[in-house]
């Protein structure tokens, strides 16, 4: 990983040696294979991958630094040109391959973890263009010119424009919605719909998804019509704090902002402060229902007892391709956390990784029940419109009344949220005792993504 060696530079030069060369280059930390081929975007990828890792085939191997590249002979005259940047990992190759990462990149991966390719000085010919391009269009990026500033300026406060005048239509439709009466409107998804894409336009994404949410609502069992009515005076009241936006504590407005839909720039994120910690990785959950698939990871550091969620989209047909496989529950990693701006600071970037993820002993639960409500409550004064909350406790799942319950030492019991889980994996652990249990809490209950069976991280 960046910032990662596997050599290190003494402070000063030992005695008879005479000359210094004028630039060290880092080596990353070679990955194991089973990360490689995590990487493949299907099973004929790594089976093709496994194939043509090895010497036969590969000439001009080299790495430096991030940077590993080399020459694959294919069914062509010129070879195939294959470039990676660890970092991101990031892929070029002059395949016609329309699978991303290609054979190609994993077979080269496969044989750099394996110490087949060679270290290096700096980049070849093709490999050093290819990666001077990316560092220019990343410095341009991060870099704009002042008229570009001016532009970005008129671009964010003609979105504003936008965004105030969807909302305020939307504001009338949930109006409307009251006084034709819930029975009537129900909110289904022909209703929801149409001022859902009104959202899109209007550059309020997150109004959209939370709208799309509500549409299965009137199909959720008794109750419905209660639980319907508070989502729409939740997104009443986000109306008019986002017309209160200028006037609202700089934490509150970037709740709002985030709820809205509005992008946050990722050096914005990485100006703040961070948090370095040894990061368990306590749950991951995929959200393939949006229109971008996503992953949740969540997390808790060891030292300072925070939570963070890493949040990782994918294009979709390539869920999976690029999210990195070492961050699975079970394992943890010394690494900086940069938290995004607002209350509660939860979802976060991490950069800097101080050393490979590798396997955690089972954690200590951050506390009962009591004491997960508690914090529920206190994040939902700083957020209303907070969906989820960490939860790390340990109980024991019991039926109850048709569906599952956790209980915990204290005797207090919150319902489980099985849709999507099999929970016998968990009774299973659990063997009628006490078990440590990681998920998410939401207003329907608790719903449990990991469980552990001694040191080991069993995914729901």
């Amino acid at each position: 990983m960046a910032g990662e060696s596997s050599r290190a530079v003494p402070e000063s030069a030992p005695a008879g040696l005479s000359q210094v060369p004028d630039t060290v280059t880092f080596m990353s930390i070679r990955w194991a294979a089973d990360r490689v081929l995590a990487l493949a975007p299907d099973t004929a990828s790594q089976q093709a991958a496994a194939r043509l890792a090895g010497l036969s085939q590969w000439s001009g191997t080299g790495a430096a630094g991030d940077v590993v590249w080399g020459l694959c002979a294919g069914s062509g005259k010129n070879p195939y040109q294959t470039i990676i940047d660890l970092s991101g990992p990031a892929y070029k190759c002059s395949c016609p391959s329309r699978k991303f990462p290609c054979k190609h990149a994993l077979a080269l991966l496969l044989n750099w973890a394996n110490d087949l390719v060679p270290e290096a000085a700096q980049p070849s010919d093709f490999a050093g263009s290819w990666v001077a391009s990316r560092t220019v269009r990343a410095v341009t990026a991060r870099s704009p010119a002042g008229g570009d500033k001016q532009a970005a300026a008129r671009r964010a406060g003609q979105r504003r424009s936008r965004i105030a005048a969807g909302l305020a239509d939307l504001d009338m439709w949930l109006v409307d919605q009251v006084r034709v009466g819930l029975s009537r409107s129900g909110g289904g998804y022909r209703q929801v719909e149409p001022v859902a894409a009104r959202m899109i336009d209007a550059q309020a994404p997150g109004m959209a998804a939370a709208l799309r949410r509500l549409a299965g609502l009137h199909a959720s069992g008794d109750g419905w019509p209660g639980r319907l009515l508070g989502e729409y005076a939740l997104l009443h009241l986000l109306v008019l704090a986002h017309d209160q936006l200028d006037t609202l504590p700089a934490e509150l407005a970037a709740v709002v902002k985030a709820h809205v839909g509005y992008p946050v720039a990722r050096d914005d994120v990485l100006a703040a402060p961070a948090v370095r910690d040894r990061w368990l990785v306590i749950a991951s959950r995929d959200i393939l229902d949006g229109v971008v698939p996503a992953r949740r990871i969540w997390l808790r550091g060891q030292r300072t007892a925070r939570f963070g969620l890493l949040l990782i989209f994918e294009p979709r047909g390539a869920f999976g391709a690029n999210l990195d496989a070492t961050l699975t529950p079970g394992t943890a990693v010394e690494a900086d956390l940069h938290f995004y701006p607002g209350r509660p600071a939860l979802r976060a970037v991490m950069t800097t990784r101080h050393h490979e993820p590798g396997p955690s002993p089972q954690p200590g639960p951050s506390g009962g029940i009591a004491q997960l409500l508690g914090g529920w409550a206190a994040a939902l004064a700083e957020d209303p419109w907070l969906a989820s909350w960490p939860a790390l406790l340990s109980g024991i799942p019991v039926p109850a009344g048709g569906g599952w319950q956790l209980t915990d030492p204290a005797g207090q019991a919150v319902p489980l949220v099985t849709t999507g889980i099999d929970v016998w994996p968990l009774v299973a652990i659990s063997g009628g005792g006490l078990v440590t249990i990681a998920g998410e809490w939401g207003t329907d209950g608790l719903r449990p993504l990991t469980a552990w069976h001694g040191d080991t991280a069993v995914r729901l």
